[in-house]
């Protein structure tokens, strides 16, 4: 297949490699010091494991319609930075060109085909100007969930932590065609991407831990296990994760893991700090409004009290304001 990744970090660095060792023909759409990288270098992907891959020539270029168009594309960027390629992603597009969206959080395309009152409902929090609906409109989205955790350690390296799982799904819950030459592309990478009937029930199973753990770890500096050992923060993890699970379920949303089970998940991953820890240390924009704004609009939405999620979201909005305060202006 031919496969564009748009947004050469951590995942998308994983998914490109894996692809392009496995034979598709994969153009990476990068920029700056990683795109010189990807030209220069190729790309390492170092396993959990300490195994390599490596692939010496890789196809770059910072060039939507120099790369042209693709049988998939898959945005690799976070949430927040989807907006800005928006515009130029249509250059990728063919006739039957899927687009693969790989963000954290409550998708764009969330009430896309959705079986209820709310079906076609802008998620305003995460496409607030109707932007990206409108250049990469829904009908042609593959819904994927993102597992693994990876780091970019430096430009055209990236490090594997853990996992493998990127299920996948139509937004209609549909056996279609396009959902399986996808999942099939994935396994041929030696990923796993099981095909879901209910995309969305696998995103909010996610997101469950992310609009949680996420935010009070930039907050507190702790990791994962720091949260879930110590009684403050893991009282306060179980009051979020209930809140989200209200609004879930009204949505339709059954959780096929126990709150419970789904802390001690996270807490056996162990002192492992989240991406927006990260986002903190490096002083970079932080992935707030797809993780946890987003479910305070469907909390919204659905008429739900949501106090403690409201708190920690508007904690962690001052904190990116502060972060952004403190960052030098541009010279």
């Amino acid at each position: 297949m031919k496969i564009a990744i748009v947004g050469v970090g951590a995942i998308g660095g994983y998914v490109g490699t894996r692809l392009a060792h496995a034979g598709d023909e994969v153009t990476f759409i990068a920029r700056g010091a990683n795109l010189e990288a990807l030209r220069t270098r190729g790309i390492r992907l170092i396993m959990a494991d300490g195994s390599e891959t490596a692939v010496a020539r890789v196809r770059a270029t910072d060039d939507y319609g120099e790369a042209g168009p693709q049988d998939l594309v898959v945005l690799a960027m976070k949430a927040h930075q989807v907006e800005a390629v928006a515009t130029e992603v249509p250059k990728l597009f063919g006739p039957d060109t899927a687009v693969v969206p790989m963000q954290n959080g409550i998708p764009y395309w969330y009430f896309h085909r959705y079986p209820g009152e709310w079906a076609g409902t802008q998620v305003k929090s995460v496409d607030p100007h109707g932007l990206i609906g409108l250049h990469i409109p829904c009908e042609r989205v593959v819904g994927c969930v993102v597992y693994p955790a990876a780091e970019l350690v430096s430009p055209g390296v990236i490090k594997h932590v853990e996992g493998n799982r990127f299920p996948v799904g139509e937004p209609d819950g549909t056996q279609s065609e396009r959902v399986a030459r996808v999942a099939q592309c994935f396994v041929n990478g030696g990923m796993q991407a099981p095909v879901l009937d209910d995309i969305r029930a696998e995103i909010w199973l996610k997101l469950w831990g992310n609009l949680t753990f996420n935010p009070i770890s930039a907050l507190s500096r702790a990791t994962l296990a720091g949260i879930c050992q110590y009684p403050l923060s893991r009282t306060l993890a179980h009051a979020m994760m209930t809140e989200a699970q209200i609004v879930a379920n009204k949505l339709g949303i059954t959780f096929r893991v126990p709150l419970e089970k789904r802390i001690v998940g996270a807490e056996r991953v162990g002192h492992h700090k989240t991406s927006m820890l990260q986002d903190v240390e490096a002083a970079r924009t932080l992935e707030i409004d797809a993780l946890l704004g987003s479910v305070i609009e469907l909390a919204r939405l659905t008429d739900t009290p949501t106090p403690h999620l409201d708190t920690v979201y508007a904690l962690t909005k001052l904190l990116a304001k502060s972060l952004e305060d403190t960052k030098a202006p541009a010279t």
